[in-house]
């Protein structure tokens, strides 16, 4: 083997590295939305997950792929430990789909059915078809299947240039001398989980070992070993991704650890056992090639599940041992980086999030109101503290999905991203006004002032308009009932007139003498307040209506329902102005 063969190889394993993580992506794009359904559908049925967990596997052709997934799904709430534990069983067979591919290279025969399962023969053809696909058609979709056909033509490519580079080998006697180490189990358990470690998939190193296979120098006592181990190399991508995550995201890398070593001790000492009883001399007397490098591969992971199925619930107690929980409140965290591998899942988590923060902004709005009638202490506290809430969900959702806008979204995903950034601030500031409402109620309490009875049974009124304005536009959001969200405007007009005409009868008895400047200064804090609430309910109402028009200018669109929809508009308008007359 010289330079050239080593230059050969390096070149080799760089495209099959490449065309397997090409492929995987463009698979996992392209399997997003229908992945979203399936775990939206998916139940605590140990068997459902196992087949969820090798059917995504299968797809985006890396178990360490779909561990990762799982743990960012485990973090964000989604998913629970139990559900995942039976995804990790399922990802490691489906993993083994990808020895199977690769082990075509070896096919071999002069027979015309047999050439036309030689990758030399099928590859070019994909290859064609995935450039037409993705240079000359416009659809995303199919610009998807291109790559993935573009990415499984290049893994092919690499593969065989590996095995063609390392032909040479078979016939250097330092070569053997090397592979003859890993006869030692120990030694082959260690170097196979430790180049899968470093190249981070199980599947790639399989390869690699394929292709060696080509050499003829492999024999079945070395690779065993050698494939025990790399399931247990494959465990790092997860424990990598597991770092900061939460106590039940940690504890799913370490099932995914736990579930690969202990079935490789325990079929370790069964192997070392049965070669040292019997006389296997197929083990050290024969080459293993890449077909039978695929058996191997997929017989181990097959028994490694077979005997932990029944005792799933152990493997879940021992990495809660492993990963105790502590006295210390949690701080959970609901939006995962590791979603972005899924965009489809990660739009969804910010819809939840974003559902979780409207309904403690309107909790807050809802309490300071009732601070007005009867102020206490620990209300005032729930308020503050529920405005602080908000900010951070604010603040942190804001960013997610900025982030989350940047991914390739399909269309559905893309409008549903912005909508959400829309609203989130429109709550945002309900909340505000909470804390303003609050301090009203406070400067009445330390001040002791006192409403005169018309003041109060006005402010009553419109805080009344105001809470069913925030329930219509809660209403809108969380359920997107278009039913909701066109009353909004309408009542928010009369919110608007009830404001004026507060004012304007105050102003009256104040010249009356029947009220002071001081309660002006509150009841005009409040009135402003309230108005603004309501303004923010018809932004959030007026944007669902957009969206559901497939447009996004929300003043336009409220200036065309006031002007355009006058029936409707002014059936609900009649209907609100007379709830809440404060002439009565």
């Amino acid at each position: 083997m010289n330079l050239f063969d080593v230059l050969a190889l390096i070149g080799g394993l760089a495209l099959f590295l490449f065309g397997m993580q090409l492929m995987g992506n463009a698979l996992e794009k392209k399997a997003g939305g229908q992945l979203k359904k399936v775990l939206e559908k998916m139940t605590d049925n140990t068997l459902k997950g196992f087949l969820l967990g090798m059917l995504v596997t299968c797809v985006i052709q890396s178990s360490s792929a779909t561990t990762v997934m799982v743990v960012g799904f485990v973090n964000s709430g989604i998913m629970k430990l139990r559900q995942a534990i039976s995804i990790i069983m399922g990802a490691n067979i489906g993993t083994t789909i990808t020895a199977w591919i690769l082990s075509l290279t070896g096919v071999s025969g002069d027979a015309w059915y047999i050439q036309l399962f030689k990758p030399s023969s099928f590859v070019p053809i994909l290859a064609l078809i995935g450039v037409i696909f993705f240079i000359f058609l416009k659809s995303n979709k199919k610009k998807d299947t291109g790559v993935i056909l573009l990415g499984f033509a290049t893994l092919m490519t690499g593969m065989q240039a590996m095995s063609d580079a390392v032909a040479g080998l078979k016939d250097v006697p330092e070569f053997a001398n090397i592979l003859t180490l890993f006869t030692n189990p120990i030694l082959g358990v260690i170097a196979g989980a430790v180049l899968t470690a470093v190249i981070q998939s199980s599947s790639a190193s399989v390869g690699i070992l394929q292709a060696l296979s080509s050499t003829g120098a492999i024999s079945f006592g070395a690779a065993v070993p050698i494939i025990m181990g790399q399931n247990i190399g494959t465990c790092a991508t997860a424990l990598i991704s597991c770092i900061g995550a939460n106590k039940n995201a940690k504890r799913t890398a370490f099932v995914h650890l736990y579930f690969n070593v202990i079935g490789t001790v325990v079929l370790l000492v069964a192997f070392t056992i049965a070669k040292s009883v019997f006389d296997l001399y197929f083990l050290d007397g024969i080459a293993i090639d890449g077909f039978w490098i695929a058996i191997v591969h997929s017989a181990f992971n097959i028994v490694c599940t077979v005997l932990w199925f029944p005792f799933t619930r152990y493997l879940e107690k021992l990495a809660c041992i492993t990963v105790r929980d502590t006295d210390e409140k949690e701080r959970y965290e609901m939006l995962d980086e590791r979603l972005f591998a899924t965009p489809a899942v990660a739009v969804d988590r910010c819809k939840s999030v974003a559902e979780t923060m409207a309904e403690i902004s309107v909790d807050t709005i809802s309490k300071s109101f009732s601070l007005l009638d009867d102020y206490n202490e620990n209300v005032y506290a729930a308020v503050i503290k529920g405005e602080d809430k908000v900010d951070k969900y604010e603040d942190r959702l804001g960013s997610y999905l900025v982030k989350v806008s940047s991914l390739e979204l399909s269309v559905e995903d893309s409008v549903e991203a912005t909508r959400l950034l829309h609203i989130i601030n429109d709550f945002e500031r309900i909340s505000d006004h909470a804390v303003n409402v609050l301090q009203s109620a406070e400067e009445i309490s330390e001040k002791k002032l006192q409403f005169s009875g018309d003041a109060k049974r006005e402010l009553s009124v419109m805080i009344n308009a105001v809470k069913e304005i925030v329930n219509l536009a809660y209403d809108s959001f969380i359920n997107k009932n278009l039913d909701s969200a066109i009353q909004v405007e309408p009542l928010e007009q009369v919110v608007d007139n009830l404001k004026d005409s507060i004012k304007s009868r105050h102003i009256a008895r104040l010249q009356k003498g029947e009220c002071t400047i001081e309660l002006g200064f509150v009841l005009t804090d409040l009135l402003t307040n309230l108005e603004r609430v309501s303004d923010h309910c018809s932004n959030i109402a007026g944007c669902m209506l957009e969206l559901a028009h497939k447009d996004l200018a929300i003043h336009e669109y409220l200036r065309a329902v006031k002007e355009g929809n006058k029936e409707e508009y002014r059936h609900y308008f009649d209907y609100f102005n007379m709830k809440y007359n404060i002439e009565k």
